[in-house]
């Protein structure tokens, strides 16, 4: 990608199952992070008609918490896209700050996850494979960074158990959105109690106890809550709330304002605006002096 003439590569940052992603910057001047596939897989045909279906689709994503795709190239030799780059820390790193959510503020984040993933489904993808590390929470709310554009090629890893739906980890079962309500579901179970509510352990564990255990809700704030999240981790897909009745529902219960508008998650948003602004000006400076 560092040949493209659109694009100046500032930094790489981050790489996993399926390509790198660079902070990079278009001719025009602004950030993107930009997504480049591994070698491996774009020589997979299947793969790459897989991309380029699910990049298509993400072009036509928009909403206020989900990153903006506003480039593609899938029929490169080695396939990208590039999105809006968003700054702030995962949710993880967010409630291990600043504790957990409690009721209000877990509502206005239900609601704000339910708005992007219902605008993903809008566009095309039906089932997203979310996982905290694909949320981060930036000075405008959560914004959802990944919609699962040719990741499940790269299987399950383990990272998204926990968050995987049974009939995702069912050979041969039909997929489709109820399984992002239980994604949702799982989300705001961490969110509320900093656990997974499966577990912990090998992927293997984690599989096992989705499929045939209830899911652990200790912690959760409030029976209100405990049941609807009980609903969104089903394990029958029909028994779960639609995307459009789960907003519903995390709408009526959310808080005036906010959280990430206040102290301390505005704080820790902030440092991570300050990280970038310093790397930004450590790249500006070897450019200057032509290092």
């Amino acid at each position: 990608m560092a040949e493209r003439a659109e694009y100046r590569i500032v930094s790489l940052i981050g790489e996993g199952g399926t390509g790198r992603v660079h902070l990079a910057r278009t001719a025009a001047g602004r950030l993107v992070a930009l997504k480049t596939v591994h070698e491996d897989l774009a020589s997979a045909p299947r793969f790459r008609e897989r991309f380029r279906r699910e990049a298509a689709a993400a072009l036509r994503i928009g909403g206020p918490f989900t990153a903006t795709v506003t480039d593609a190239g899938p029929e490169d030799q080695h396939p990208w896209l590039a999105a809006e780059f968003c700054v702030g820390p995962t949710i993880v790193e967010t409630i291990s700050t600043a504790g957990p959510l409690g009721p209000d503020d877990l509502g206005t984040f239900g609601s704000a996850l339910a708005v992007a993933m219902s605008a993903i489904h809008g566009a095309g993808p039906a089932c997203l494979d979310l996982k905290p590390a694909h949320v981060l929470i930036t000075r405008r709310g959560p914004k959802i960074i990944d919609f699962g554009t040719a990741g499940r090629s790269a299987g399950r890893a383990s990272e998204f158990l926990g968050f995987l739906a049974p009939e995702q980890l069912t050979p041969g079962a039909p997929t489709g959105p109820p399984a992002d309500v239980f994604a949702l579901g799982a989300l705001l179970v961490l969110s509320s109690t900093g656990r997974n509510p499966f577990g912990s352990g090998s992927a293997q564990q984690v599989a096992h106890r989705t499929l045939h255990d209830a899911p652990d809700l200790i912690g959760v704030p409030g029976p209100q809550w405990t049941g609807f999240l009980a609903a969104c981790l089903a394990t029958d897909p029909a028994a779960r709330p639609s995307m459009p009745e789960a907003l519903a529902w995390c709408a009526e219960r959310a808080a005036p304002v906010p959280w990430w508008e206040q102290e301390p998650v505005s704080e820790l948003i902030r440092e991570h605006e300050n990280d970038v602004a310093e790397l930004l000006a450590v790249v500006s400076g070897d450019a200057a002096t032509g290092q």
